[in-house]
């Protein structure tokens, strides 16, 4: 349902002040989720890309992004009510088992699904960390929406309904941890969120506080214990290569002040982690060990993304590598050049003095937000020798709800908490903290 509001199609003056210009992103993001709908399922695009079917991780995002757009009068509550009981009536009406077109399983949801229909998309894994992520957001609308109307207890009800017949058991496969997926031609993936630090904070937390189906702390504990603390640039801190690692989980959980086991033996919460994660990115694109174009203290942010190859080319000399949507990461690779400015926007509630100046640089010099009407562009290469219209490089032609969901939510939670908030006064995601072993410092 489309908002009454203009679309935003604002650069910000590099005169406006810095709330100006955060506000002027988060509004252009979030219109990604207002636009980019269908208009009978409800359901988010994963990218803008012609035919690209649904995201459920961009759903989970897009359901936080309308508490946000509320807040900020870019959308009138009775739309997002609208728009909300849409999506989660159709996600409990639409069918659950375990045919190979089904919708999913289990209470777990197909990674993507065709727009229309709302069946499995490119026989994907029935997929058990975006299911968290879309059940984040199922939540959100839950803590949000909690006026004494009949839409409004709807919503509380299919929420609950949907999060309730999640059989995170069943995604054990007989082991302490959870399985990444299940595919019905197959079986279980083999993967398991067993080792290193990943994303799937979110995950566990969500499993181990279900209602319905909820996993004992075995499976945390043994995930955790992996966890080794290193220090890269003289910041000590639990490693991964990605920016979104780092940032994912922290769009619904307040870590400040609270430590796990694995926090009690560093001394640091996962917040503190996250912040010295990102001054790793910064000062790996101040050294430049690989010689990137435009790699610099204002210009950093390796993360899953897009990008222009696969290509393998010899520039200025050098036998290059180039990737197409990849997890880049920093200091260890891969990297190839690309850069994503959505994922420095991603860590402002981490390091706001970093983050805001490298925001300011991507639209005043590098020139990555006049290209469409969602904000930056998702990812660029100046390395890469394409041009693609802009004078820094190749940008990618597409724009990605997995991106503009962590621009909405973290700049809110950087100015108002609001995600946060809601999400603290959630009794399942408290439950699933607790059972984590999470306790003030």
């Amino acid at each position: 349902m489309k908002s009454s509001q203009p679309d935003l199609l604002v650069t910000p003056d590099p005169r406006s002040s810095d709330k100006e210009m955060l506000d002027t992103l988060l509004a252009e993001a979030f219109l990604f989720f207002r636009d980019e709908v269908n208009p009978v399922t409800g359901l988010t695009v994963d990218k803008t890309q012609p035919h690209s079917p649904s995201s459920i991780a961009a759903e989970g995002l897009g359901l936080s992004a309308h508490a946000v757009a509320v807040e900020r009068g870019l959308l009138s509550r009775a739309g997002a009510v609208v728009s909300t009981l849409k999506v989660l009536r159709f996600l409990h009406s639409s069918h659950q088992g375990p045919e190979a077109d089904a919708t999913g399983y289990k209470g777990f949801y197909y990674h993507f699904l065709d727009m229309r229909t709302g069946r499995r998309a490119w026989k994907s894994e029935l997929s058990t960390i975006d299911t968290a992520i879309l059940m984040a957001g199922i939540l959100t609308a839950a803590a949000y929406f909690t006026l004494e109307n009949d839409d409004e207890r709807e919503i509380r009800d299919l929420a609950d309904a949907l999060y309730r017949r999640v059989d995170w058991q069943w995604a054990l496969n007989g082991k302490a941890t959870i399985c990444h997926g299940w595919k019905p031609e197959s079986g279980f993936l083999s993967f398991r969120w067993d080792t290193g630090y990943s994303e799937a904070l979110i995950l566990y937390v969500l499993a181990m506080g279900s209602p319905g189906f909820p996993i004992g702390p075995q499976g945390y504990r043994q995930w955790t214990s992996t966890f080794k603390s290193q220090s890269i640039y003289g910041y000590e801190h639990l490693y991964a290569g990605p920016l979104f690692i780092h940032q994912m989980s922290h769009l619904w959980l307040d870590f400040r002040g609270i430590h796990d086991d694995f926090n009690r033996k560093t001394g640091i919460d996962y917040f503190e982690n996250s912040r010295r994660a990102t001054y790793v990115q910064r000062q790996y694109a101040i050294e430049n060990p690989l010689r990137f174009a435009h790699y610099s203290d204002h210009s950093w942010g390796l993360t899953a993304s897009d990008g222009p190859g696969p290509a393998t080319l010899e520039i200025d000399g050098v036998q290059r590598a180039f990737y197409g949507y990849i997890a880049r990461g920093a200091p260890f690779g891969p990297d190839d050049g690309t850069l994503s400015p959505w994922a420095v926007i991603a860590s402002l509630p981490f390091a706001p003095e970093i983050v805001i100046p490298a925001a300011r640089h991507a639209i005043d010099r590098l020139d990555l937000k006049k290209h469409g009407k969602y904000g930056f562009d998702a990812s660029f290469n100046p390395t890469f020798p394409e041009r693609s219209g802009n004078p820094n490089g190749w940008v990618s032609p597409w724009i990605f709800g997995l991106n503009q969901g962590p621009i909405v939510l973290t700049i809110e939670n950087f100015q108002s908490g609001l995600i946060w908030n809601l999400i603290r006064k959630c009794p399942y995601v408290a439950d699933g903290l607790m059972r984590a072993g999470f306790a003030p410092a």
